[in-house]
C-alpha cells in the first residue's frame, strides 16, 4: 500500500502551539525593545539641561534654593544631619579615636591631632565640627574652611586663594555659614559635576588630564577628590596642595615629598621631620578593582534611588553598610546591584576585609610608637644627628604610609590589597628603624629602653607635653634600675 504524505493543513494543525509561542516571543521582543528605548531615553536626558521652576542665582549657597527645583535630592541631603547606627569601623558619632588608640598621641605628637581627633559627623556638620575644634587656635589660618563649606569656595572666587589663605580662620567665621551641599559639586546653570577649588584643579592639571575633561562617571568620583584627598600647605604661600604631580599611589606621593622636602611639623619625641597625611580616600581608590571597573565612588555613597517614575541620586552620603535592620542601610542599592549577596551577608563580606586590615594597621602603629621611643633613646644615649639622620628619614615615611591607611575612611576596603600592602611597607621600614636603633643604642653601651605607659590619652597626653617642654623622662635602662618606670 502506498502512503500518502500528509498535506501541509495537517501538519500545521497537529502542532497548534506554535503559533502561540511566535506571538509570545513577539510580545517579549517588544517589551524587551520598549525597555530598551526608555532607558536610552532616560540616558540621554541626564545630558539634557533639565527646565526648572526656580532659577538658582551665581554663586547660590543656600541647599534650600536648589531643593525647591530638586527636592528629592535635597530631602536626602538634609538627612546627613542623622546620626545614624555605627557601623563596626566607621560612621558619624563622633568617636574620640585618640581615646580608642592612645598611640595616636604618641604619632601626632606636637601636632594638632596628637590634641584631638574624633570621626568625622555627616556633612551638615562640616562647619559646625570644624569651628570647635580643638585644633584650630588664633594662628590658624582660614585655608581649613578650604572643604568645609561651599562659602570657602566663593570667597576664593573673589579673593584670591593666597589672599583667603593669609586670612585667619576666626576673622572668616562669620562669612562662612553653610556646611557642604550642592555648589560644592554642581554648577549652577548647567547643572554639571565640577569644581571651583584650585588645588584639585591643579592636581588633575598635574595627573595631565584637565578636570573638566573627564567623563561623567569619572566626574562621579572626581567631585569627592576636592575634599577626600590628601594635601599639604605650601611652605611660602600657605595655600592647599595636592601632592599629584608624580602620581597618586603612596610610592608616588613619597617621591613628592623626597623632592619638594616639606614637613608638617618636627616629632618632639625622635626629632623627625613629619608628613601628616590626610584622608587620601581618592588615590587610594584609584588602585582598587571597582575603580578598574568605572566603579565610582557616587555609586556606593550616593547611589540612584527611584521614586515613582524618577531617578536621582540618593544624597544621604554615609556608609551604605549601615546596620542592615536600620532603616537607613542602602546596600539593596549599592552592593546588591552588582553582587547577589543579601544584606546580612555583603555586610560581613565588607567587614572581614576591614578585620584584616585593622589587624595590620595596629601592629604597625605599635611598631611606629615604639620606634619613636627607640630614637628617642639615640638621642639620650649620645648618638649624633648624623648617625641618626637616615632612621629618621625612614621612619618619616614609615608613618607616611601608614597614615595613607590610618586616615582613610573604609578601614581599607575602599582597596583591600593595596592598604595590606601599604601598611606592611610601613610595619617593615619601622623595624628596619628600630633595629638600627639597637645597633646604635649597642654601640653607646646600652641593651634596652624603657618605654613610657601610654595606655590610655591622658598618660600618653602627659608624656608628650614632658617632652615638648624640656624635661623628658629618661628611657635608658641602667644597671640595677626596675624595667618600668613609675
Amino acid at each position: 500500500m502506498t502512503e500518502t504524505a500528509p498535506s501541509s493543513s495537517q501538519g500545521c494543525q497537529s502542532i497548534p502551539w506554535i503559533g502561540y509561542l511566535f506571538f509570545v516571543l513577539v510580545l517579549i521582543g517588544t517589551f524587551v525593545l520598549g525597555m530598551l528605548v526608555v532607558s536610552v531615553a532616560e540616558r540621554r536626558a541626564q545630558h539634557i539641561k533639565r527646565n526648572v521652576i526656580h532659577e538658582i542665582g551665581p554663586a547660590e549657597m543656600d541647599a534650600a534654593v536648589w531643593g525647591r527645583n530638586f527636592p528629592r535630592q535635597y530631602e536626602s541631603w538634609k538627612k546627613t544631619q542623622l546620626v545614624t547606627p555605627a557601623t563596626k569601623y566607621g560612621g558619624d558619632r563622633g568617636r574620640d579615636y585618640l581615646r580608642m588608640s592612645p598611640e595616636l598621641v604618641v604619632l601626632f605628637a606636637g601636632f594638632g591631632f596628637g590634641v584631638e581627633y574624633d570621626e568625622a559627623r555627616g556633612h551638615w556638620y562640616s562647619v559646625e565640627d570644624v569651628a570647635k575644634s580643638l585644633r584650630v587656635n588664633e594662628h590658624t589660618s582660614a585655608a581649613c574652611w578650604y572643604c568645609k563649606s561651599p562659602d570657602a569656595v566663593r570667597l576664593i572666587q573673589e579673593m584670591g586663594d593666597e589672599a583667603f589663605t593669609a586670612k585667619k580662620f576666626h576673622e572668616m567665621k562669620d562669612q562662612i555659614t553653610h556646611s557642604i551641599s550642592c555648589y560644592d559639586c554642581h554648577d549652577e546653570s548647567t547643572l554639571e559635576l565640577r569644581s571651583l577649588r584650585p588645588a584639585v584643579l591643579a592636581g588633575f592639571d598635574g595627573l595631565g588630564t584637565a578636570m573638566r575633561d573627564l567623563t561623567h562617571q569619572e566626574k562621579r568620583s572626581a567631585v569627592c577628590a576636592q575634599c577626600h584627598s590628601t594635601y599639604h600647605f605650601a611652605e611660602e604661600t600657605g595655600v592647599v596642595t595636592f601632592p599629584w604631580s608624580k602620581g597618586l599611589t603612596a610610592e608616588n606621593i613619597e617621591e613628592y615629598y623626597k623632592e619638594t622636602n616639606f614637613s608638617d611639623w618636627t616629632h618632639p619625641i625622635s626629632g623627625t621631620r613629619m608628613i601628616k597625611t590626610r584622608h587620601p580616600d581618592y588615590e587610594l581608590f584609584t588602585t582598587s578593582l571597582h575603580y578598574e571597573r568605572n566603579v565610582s565612588c557616587s555609586d556606593c555613597h550616593l547611589p540612584y534611588m527611584t521614586q515613582g517614575a524618577e531617578k536621582a541620586s540618593d544624597h544621604h552620603i554615609r556608609s551604605p553598610t549601615v546596620a542592615p535592620t536600620h532603616p537607613l542601610a542602602n546596600i539593596a542599592n549599592t552592593c546588591s546591584v552588582c553582587h547577589r549577596w543579601s544584606e546580612v551577608e555583603a555586610k560581613k563580606q565588607v567587614e572581614l576585609i576591614q578585620d584584616k586590615v585593622k589587624e595590620v594597621l595596629d601592629r604597625s602603629t605599635t611598631m611606629l610608637a615604639l620606634a619613636h621611643f627607640d630614637v628617642a633613646a639615640c638621642i639620650e644615649a649620645g648618638a649624633t644627628d648624623e648617625e641618626l639622620a637616615p632612621l629618621r628619614e625612614e621612619l618619616r615615611y614609615a608613618q607616611m604610609h601608614w597614615d595613607f591607611i590610618a586616615s582613610s575612611n573604609g578601614m581599607g576596603f575602599h582597596a583591600p590589597q593595596e592598604s595590606t600592602r601599604i601598611l606592611a611597607t610601613a610595619l617593615d621600614r619601622a623595624a628596619q628603624v628600630r633595629l638600627e636603633c639597637a645597633r646604635i643604642l649597642a654601640k653607646y653601651g646600652y641593651s634596652e629602653v624603657i618605654y613610657p605607659d601610654v595606655g590610655t590619652k591622658a598618660r600618653a597626653q602627659a608624656l608628650v607635653t614632658q617632652f615638648l617642654s624640656g624635661e623628658k623622662p629618661s628611657l635608658l635602662k641602667k644597671e640595677g634600675q626596675e624595667d618600668a618606670q613609675e
